[in-house]
């Protein structure tokens, strides 16, 4: 599978990264988009407005930042993007560790966000995606479970 026909590749993932504080996270993962051909800078900025009307923070040191249904015209193609932040960034009172960007116009990303919440569920697996330190821990642990007939 090509990396253009994934929707969340080990060129998304991004390990190790520092923010002063959510805004400069938010840069982040909207510059994220931007470079894997997922969205332009226009919707980079929505994420900064979604932010504005509801807090993307889900729990368990994770946000899912995502633009609003406005900006949706600015995504190129479907793909997640994951961001790290050992130390931590302060989003709203809570300390976030990781986030998970999205730029989807339909449902193309409920399967992730489906492992994703499986993952936050299970304390020890959060842990793991909070300190993977390498793309393919987290490709691991953010593939959907294959349906068991």
């Amino acid at each position: 599978m090509s990396p253009e026909s994934q929707l969340l590749g080990a060129n998304a993932v991004r390990l190790g990264l520092t923010a002063a504080d959510k805004t400069e996270a938010l840069n982040q993962a909207g510059a994220l988009l931007v470079e894997i051909g997922a969205a332009t800078e226009a919707y980079a900025d929505a994420l900064h407005e979604r932010e504005t009307s509801v807090s993307t923070y889900v729990g368990e040191g994770v946000a899912i930042p995502h633009g609003t249904n406005e900006s949706r015209e600015y995504i190129e193609r479907a793909a997640l993007g994951y961001l790290q932040f050992p130390e931590g960034v302060d989003w709203d009172g809570e300390t976030v560790y990781v986030c998970v960007a999205i730029a989807s116009k339909s449902e193309e990303h409920v399967d992730i966000l489906s492992a994703l919440a499986q993952v936050l569920m299970d304390p020890a697996k959060a842990e793991q995606l909070r300190t993977a330190t390498s793309a393919d821990d987290v490709l691991s642990l953010l593939s959907p479970e294959p349906n068991q007939e």
